[in-house]
């Protein structure tokens, strides 16, 4: 049974150099016509028992007004039991005034992760954002004041024409903050974004494969010195402010995903659902959950899930409750790829655990490729 749902607002108010995820601009958009197709979804997917987190993203959640927002909140009330655990919405710096966020606040939403991606402003209009540093000082002080204590921001690394002592820069402000959780992501240039376009042209300046470990290796050092502990490969926070939605994905286990292009996993079937407005609001209106594709999980798929998500844990994965599920010890299922990456020092087993090592964090693909199509 899922214990976490993951809702998407496709809507954007700008579209980032790098964005692939599903999403329109906003004007001119059934915006109303969407949430009340999304409030249909969640009753016809509803299930029984309470959801420990859920999780609003995007798209731009934030870009809706307040009169919007408190919609869509009073449907997730209404229609998703919740535990009173983990409520994120996904915000940009700058959408999120008082009204806003007392909306949010008196919905029960308790957790904010801001975009904010660098603090150099000539990086950030650069890569196509809107919003500059300032306006990163002003939400989460804005959000703070309304009552806001778990706030995370995510930043972006090995961006075109990004420098070590560029990102050294951001990372210092964004831990001057002292916020409970930071995410941090070395770009990867999607197709169908305005960056692979000009990659594809040659106008593409990027940072080095050695330039990008350089960077990762700093957020590593940066963060432990600031006492901020890694627990993924790309996640950092303080004791107790861990993201509670992304372990539910990192251990593999279900959650319901709503919304025009969300994906979910329920019940061992993975699905996704219809990406276009129109195409996704059809079948909702007559009832029908918006699916454009689902697929059985295998017994096998599983435990490679198991391991190539599990591993982006620095915890890494638990040799007993991997047995537990599939019946089978690691070993038994994975000798060759065990014996390779820890004979190449990028895997180590320390009692009930299977970890990366930190070398391992910096070829992390490697070793998840290594599960992949073994069984």
């Amino acid at each position: 049974m899922a214990k976490s749902a993951y809702i998407h607002i496709p809507f954007c108010e700008h579209i980032c150099h790098y964005c692939d995820f599903n999403k329109v601009f906003l004007e001119g958009q059934p915006v109303d016509e969407y949430l009340m197709r999304l409030g249909e979804e969640m009753k016809l997917r509803r299930q029984e028992g309470q959801l420990d987190t859920i999780f609003v993203g995007g798209g731009t959640p934030t870009s809706l007004d307040a009169r919007q927002l408190a919609y869509l909140c009073e449907k997730i009330n209404e229609h998703l039991p919740f535990s009173g655990g983990e409520f994120t919405f996904e915000a940009n710096p700058g959408d999120l005034g008082e009204e806003k966020l007392k909306v949010l606040k008196d919905h029960g939403v308790n957790r904010l992760s801001f975009g904010v991606q660098s603090f150099n402003d000539d990086l950030l209009k650069s890569i196509g954002r809107t919003h500059k540093s300032e306006d990163v000082y002003t939400s989460v002080k804005a959000a703070e004041k309304v009552g806001f204590e778990n706030i995370s921001i995510d930043l972006i690394y090995s961006l075109p024409k990004q420098t070590e002592e560029d990102f050294k820069d951001t990372l210092t402000k964004a831990l001057d903050l002292d916020l409970p959780h930071y995410s941090a992501y070395s770009l990867i240039v999607e197709p169908k974004t305005v960056f692979y376009n000009l990659m594809r042209k040659g106008k593409l300046s990027l940072p080095s494969q050695e330039q990008e470990a350089a960077m990762y290796d700093v957020l590593i050092q940066t963060m432990e010195r600031y006492g901020i502990h890694q627990y993924e490969i790309s996640n950092f926070a303080k004791e107790g402010f861990e993201s509670l939605h992304n372990l539910v994905y990192w251990d593999n286990e279900e959650y319901v995903g709503l919304g025009a292009g969300a994906h979910g996993y329920i019940n061992g079937v993975r699905y996704s659902n219809h990406g276009p407005l129109k195409k996704y609001m059809e079948p909702v209106s007559l009832g029908e959950v918006p699916t454009i594709q689902s697929h059985d999980v295998t017994k096998g798929e599983m435990m490679e899930e198991e391991m190539f998500l599990g591993l982006r844990k620095t915890a890494g994965v638990s040799r007993k409750r991997f047995e537990e599920k599939f019946g089978a010890s690691v070993e038994s299922i994975f000798p060759d790829a065990l014996e390779e990456m820890t004979g190449k020092g990028l895997l180590e087993i320390a009692g009930d655990r299977i970890r990366l090592t930190k070398q391992g964090r910096f070829l992390g693909n490697e070793v998840f490729q290594s599960f992949l199509g073994v069984i």
